[in-house]
């Protein structure tokens, strides 16, 4: 008997449209088309326990079964995080494969080199007792909520939400200068050939990025401001910050000259449930510093 290493067991629900299971394999459930050609092939996909061919119809209330030995998937060694013991993880959401934790400001997203340690990744390894799978992730100075996946099933379909702009992603950041109002800042970004570390607005291979921003409040010296990604470019909201002549109160890179920590915190996710569809919310609590620094800046 074959032993599956991954295995995902769904009904489908009362109001489940009659469709064949390519249709909710591809199209409702978002698998790629190479998960797909295996679980036909390898007969890895059983509904109400039996295997039947691609174009047979599913209704509601029916067992879906997908089946995955491990050879499926394209994952490199690179993400066997190494768990960190008795990690102190803060889990916002957590469900069968995936989970939201609220990183902490001054934590990596993932380790950068092999044997490191003391990252998110870690941390979310140590705490499921087994290997974690990165779907996005937040710069180093950057607090907030990050999605993980708990198996490689739905790192692609996580993917594919964020990329069609299905899952949303909040921040609040405390800025220099006064901003009124909200809008949009669509400036491409590239690379800084000045400096590896940075990019910058039209930058060396420029793409397109989107930002929307509303004020919360504001003085003549200081803005809190809720932005949305329309896009996901490294360091978009930085540079857009930046670009607009308001960066980001803290930020060692685009704003030098200010010596506070970086107030940048991604509070809120519009989450997409994979398999089911199901749309929630999840928020972040600001950390204490931010929301206590806010009095000091006249924003409380």
């Amino acid at each position: 008997m074959t032993n599956y290493q991954w295995q995902i067991r769904e009904q489908l629900t009362a109001n489940q449209p009659v469709i064949s299971i390519r249709e909710l394999l591809q199209r409702q459930w978002l698998l790629p088309n190479r998960f797909v050609h295996y679980l036909r092939s390898r007969r890895q996909v059983l509904v109400n326990s039996k295997y039947h061919p691609m174009n047979t119809e599913v209704h509601p209330g029916d067992q879906v079964m997908l089946q995955f030995r491990g050879d499926e998937f394209r994952h490199p060694g690179n993400n066997q995080y190494i768990p960190t013991s008795n990690p102190k993880l803060a889990v916002l959401y957590e469900n069968r494969d995936l989970l939201v934790a609220n990183k902490p400001r001054g934590q990596k997203s993932h380790p950068n080199e092999t044997g490191e340690t003391g990252t998110l990744m870690n941390d979310v390894a140590g705490y499921l007792h087994h290997q974690a799978y990165m779907v996005h992730r937040i710069d180093l100075q950057t607090s907030g909520a990050v999605i993980v996946a708990k198996n490689p099933v739905v790192v692609p379909i996580l993917d594919r939400l964020i990329s069609q702009g299905k899952i949303h992603r909040e921040y609040l950041a405390l800025v220099e200068g006064q901003i009124k109002g909200s809008g949009e800042w669509d400036w491409p970004i590239g690379n800084d050939l000045s400096d590896i570390r940075k990019r910058k607005v039209n930058g060396e291979r420029s793409q397109r990025a989107q930002t929307f921003y509303q004020t919360v409040k504001s003085n003549s010296k200081y803005s809190l401001v809720d932005l949305k990604l329309g896009t996901g470019r490294t360091h978009q909201l930085r540079v857009h910050l930046e670009y607009s002549g308001h960066p980001i109160v803290g930020d060692p890179i685009y704003n030098p000259s200010s010596l506070a920590k970086m107030y940048l915190h991604g509070y809120k996710q519009q989450l997409v449930v994979p398999f089911s569809n199901q749309k929630i919310t999840i928020t972040a609590p600001l950390p204490d510093y931010f929301s206590q620094d806010l009095v000091k800046y006249h924003l409380e």
